[in-house]
């Protein structure tokens, strides 16, 4: 079999006496899109930062394109260039204009030339479908496109495995489809993606593996069709039912009872 991309084994992170992550296992094939779902303070984002260690786990094995990162002599930063993230919030530098957000990694962290820098900033930004706000700062783009220069700045740096944090919940429902296309393009391209998100459409869309975490365990996971219209545990339906699909949505989610028949 293929090497997972990313691959969590027995991960446990602790904050003082408080166990967040209580033994994840879990694997994400090459080209996979692994989502998480599940209520707030649940763990999914400890795990993403996890994977490329902003938050080094207290036990357990966390294995990056084939690289065990806690062992000895392991380069983090030559790991994170090929794992970028895409936060809640979209943390642009205000004094930059859209371009030179997306130049700076390429910059700073790969040395290209302004001139390479510039040409590449400009093919993300064309790529996310905001080249044509490249000159302007943030306070004068839209959420969804400051969202879309956040993706593309990671995008710059051309990273193998890249990680959202419920990405499109700081938007207003208007923007997140923007925001949403952009995923589904690098998940049509088979970029690697493990996504947490509330967005329980775009999660049956995108997501070839889903795994519904809660209190830092995992509950359930599996297909996401199975997943979400046939939930096998009470505490999974219940999960669903709080979130609001409107009508059609909330018909495709099969009472526990009759999933279990």
């Amino acid at each position: 079999m293929t090497e997972p991309a990313v691959e969590l084994i027995n991960l446990r992170k602790s904050f003082g006496d408080h166990e967040v992550l209580c033994g994840i296992d879990v694997a994400v094939k090459k080209g996979g899109v692994l989502v998480l779902i599940g209520p707030s303070g649940s763990g999914k984002s400890t795990m993403l930062r996890c994977v490329n260690f902003l938050e080094r786990p207290t036990s357990g094995t966390v294995r990056v394109l084939g690289q065990d990162l806690g062992a000895r002599g392991v380069k983090l930063t030559q790991v994170r260039r090929n794992v970028g993230m895409v936060f809640q919030h979209f943390n642009l530098f205000s004094h930059r204009s859209a371009l030179g957000n997306v130049m700076e990694g390429p910059r700073v962290v790969l040395r290209l030339s302004r001139k390479e820098a510039e040409e590449r900033a400009m093919a993300m930004l064309q790529k996310v479908g905001v080249a044509e706000h490249a000159h302007k700062k943030p306070h004068r783009l839209s959420g969804g496109q400051r969202q879309r220069v956040a993706i593309a700045r990671a995008l710059a740096l051309e990273p193998r495995v890249m990680l959202f944090d419920e990405p499109t919940s700081a938007l207003d429902p208007e923007l997140r489809a923007e925001v949403l296309d952009v995923m589904l393009q690098l998940a049509s391209e088979g970029m690697t993606m493990i996504i947490a998100t509330h967005e329980m459409n775009f999660a049956r869309k995108v997501g070839d593996q889903i795994v519904f975490v809660d209190q830092g365990t995992i509950i359930e996971e599996g297909e996401p069709e199975v997943v979400l219209r046939s939930p096998g545990s009470e505490r999974l339906q219940r999960f669903l039912q709080t979130i609001f699909w409107g009508e059609e949505e909330r018909s495709t989610v099969i009472p526990l009872a009759e999933s279990q028949e």
